[in-house]
């Protein structure tokens, strides 16, 4: 786990060390254990090194493999490349490393493109081939990892954050307007290519860019799984479905414990976490480390869920770790949180996320986290009335999108939209494009390859690294992933939502933490915008910077100051909060 960059030109002039030095310093958080950088033609890659697999000095990076012919920067973890690599090494191929970063190398070599689909793990790379001047970019099939890009000119630059990006200078900060009408309607998420800033792009997930030394290149989508029925698994019991999802997690839990380090668990006392520390301690896992977080109550919304991690830690004797976060230092780490969001993210739990990290990172490197499992099975509540959908488009909307077209052309300054409802030409594009059976199955392939990229993973990814710390989510597991794909609507669904899973939960840990309402991360001072919070916000929002930008209309931020908890969005955010979060965001990135 690391963080990447580099420059890759294409007139024939030498890649900017400076350049890729500033980029470099920028990801710091994410690799404080060793840095390195490699030029050699039309291509220099930097990278900043957490010490995970192969602690050793033979593992650092950029790798450069001088008998291949090629050199890569790596951010991410194969999880089964001590298999891959007795492939390899019976093909011929020999090793002056022990990690995964060389098994990378060697299998682009004997594989080709191919090689992506044998890798078990969350990765971003990018090869250089020395012989032809080709450079190769790869993202994991969830965009665990992040890329992103600015391509300026003849010169390209990549970075595993928006803000390195930005540290080497030269960037269109100008707001995508494409990209605000995502963040306003689309609940706060921007789908790739595309981010807030019209300079930056990101790679899609389970991509491959092939560039030429003209600067030409092409995609390949290499993972695209259907969503739909085989009629082989027609005659599929409940119990049997059950049986088939705890086997693939067992096994995606345990391939997440590689390491050379010890590895923890993110533990919120829901039935995701709780579910992972059940089966690592069922796999004979010792002195586990587990952390749960707690904020203060608010408008008499408790804070914590910590009686039912308690209740976890205690059933597998978990060395656990409870972190009580007081209003003021909430307020204090807020523009450290700004600062580790490579894009504006408007859910209230990034700051518990960036907040806990701090403290985890202080006792371990890696850590397993439950993200995943509402999108794959099915947990969130705008399910189950798409089961009986006519209009799937309209249903969806209706639940998940903050608010319409209509509405946004009454908020947004007249400079920031016209006619064109791009949200909504994005959501049907994607509903309705052929491979799912069902609503429910659009709805779900929609969440797991969009909303899941750009919400709560990059939010984990963004949180955990700041402080170097890996996250790992083993329900994002790719076999896990196809397998519930092919699970008929009904059995998620069932027991309100994530019945299957559920169902598999009830083998492994106590029904109290599963026959329980849903939880969320709660940070109810950011959910309830008053009193200091509410100061913060609107004097962002009337800075002279935020009134040059234009971006709102004054009385619709008027009306937000008036009466914050009258203006709620349908997933029941704070109007104010995600308006005035993007300001912020950019002010803190000097944007």
């Amino acid at each position: 786990m690391c963080g990447i960059c580099g420059e890759v030109r294409f007139d024939g002039v030498a890649p900017s060390i400076p350049a890729i030095s500033k980029m470099m310093e920028a990801l710091a958080p994410r690799g404080p254990d060793g840095s390195g950088i490699v030029s050699h033609g039309n291509a220099g890659f930097g990278h900043r090194r957490l010490r995970i697999i192969d602690l050793s000095d033979k593992a650092q990076q950029p790798m450069v493999d001088s008998m291949l012919g090629l050199t890569i920067a790596f951010n991410g973890c194969i999880y089964n490349y001590p298999e891959l690599r007795r492939e390899l090494e019976a093909k011929g191929y020999s090793f002056f490393s022990h990690g995964d970063t060389e098994v990378i190398l060697k299998a682009w070599h004997a594989w080709g493109e191919k090689c992506v689909e044998r890798f078990h793990g969350m990765f971003a790379f990018v090869i250089q081939e020395r012989d032809n001047g080709r450079v190769i970019m790869v993202r994991d099939r969830f965009g665990i990892k992040p890329l992103y890009l600015a391509q300026t000119g003849q010169r390209l630059r990549f970075a595993s954050s928006l803000p390195a990006l930005l540290q080497a200078g030269d960037i269109d900060t100008s707001v995508d307007r494409v990209a605000l009408h995502h963040y306003m309607s689309f609940h706060a998420v921007v789908p790739p290519p595309r981010t807030v800033i019209n300079g930056v792009r990101k790679l899609p997930p389970a991509t491959i860019r092939i560039i030429e030394p003209d600067g030409q290149f092409s995609d390949r989508r290499y993972w695209n799984p259907p969503y739909q029925r085989d009629s082989a698994e027609s005659n599929v019991s409940s119990e049997e479905w059950r049986d088939r999802v705890l086997e693939a997690l067992r096994l995606a839990v345990k391939r997440r414990m590689v390491a050379d380090v010890p590895v923890g668990v993110l533990l919120s006392g829901g039935v995701d976490s709780s579910l992972i520390v059940g089966l690592l301690a069922e796999a004979g896992q010792t002195g586990l480390m587990s952390f749960s977080v707690g904020f203060e109550e608010a408008n008499g919304e408790k804070g914590d869920e910590f009686v039912y991690s308690d209740l976890i830690a205690r059933e597998f004797g978990t060395d656990h770790h409870k972190i009580f976060v007081p209003s003021d230092r909430l307020m204090d780490a807020l523009p450290g949180t700004f600062a580790a969001m490579s894009e504006p993210m408007v859910s209230y739990d990034n700051v518990g996320f960036y907040l806990l990290s701090q403290e985890v990172s202080k006792h371990i490197k890696v850590v397993q986290s439950g993200q995943g499992a509402d999108e794959v099975f099915g947990g969130y509540h705008w399910y189950p009335p798409l089961a009986n959908s006519n209009d799937v488009v309209d249903d969806y909307a209706r639940v998940f999108c903050d608010r319409s077209h209509e509405t946004l052309k009454r908020q947004l300054g007249p400079d920031w939209i016209d006619g064109e409802d791009f949200s909504r030409t994005f959501i049907e594009a994607e509903l309705m494009r052929p491979g799912a059976d069902t609503p429910v199955d659009r709805a779900l392939r929609l969440d797991s390859n969009v909303m899941l990229v750009d919400d709560p993973v990059k939010r984990v990814d963004n949180m955990t690294m700041a402080w170097g710390l890996e996250a790992r989510v083993p329900f994002l597991d790719h076999e896990l992933v196809e397998l519930a794909a092919r699970i008929p609507p009904e059995e998620k669904l069932k027991g309100n939502g994530k019945g299957v899973l559920k169902d598999a939960a009830r083998m492994v840990v106590p029904t109290d933490v599963i026959d329980r309402k849903k939880g969320y991360f709660p940070v109810p001072q950011l959910k309830y915008v008053d009193g200091p919070y509410l100061d913060m916000v609107r004097d962002a929002l009337t800075s002279d910077a935020a009134r040059e930008r234009g971006l709102f209309r004054k009385d619709y931020l008027d009306k937000l100051f008036a009466a914050p908890a009258e203006h709620i969005t349908p997933l029941r955010g704070s109007e104010l909060w995600q308006a005035g979060l993007l300001e912020m965001w950019l002010q803190t990135h000097g944007i």
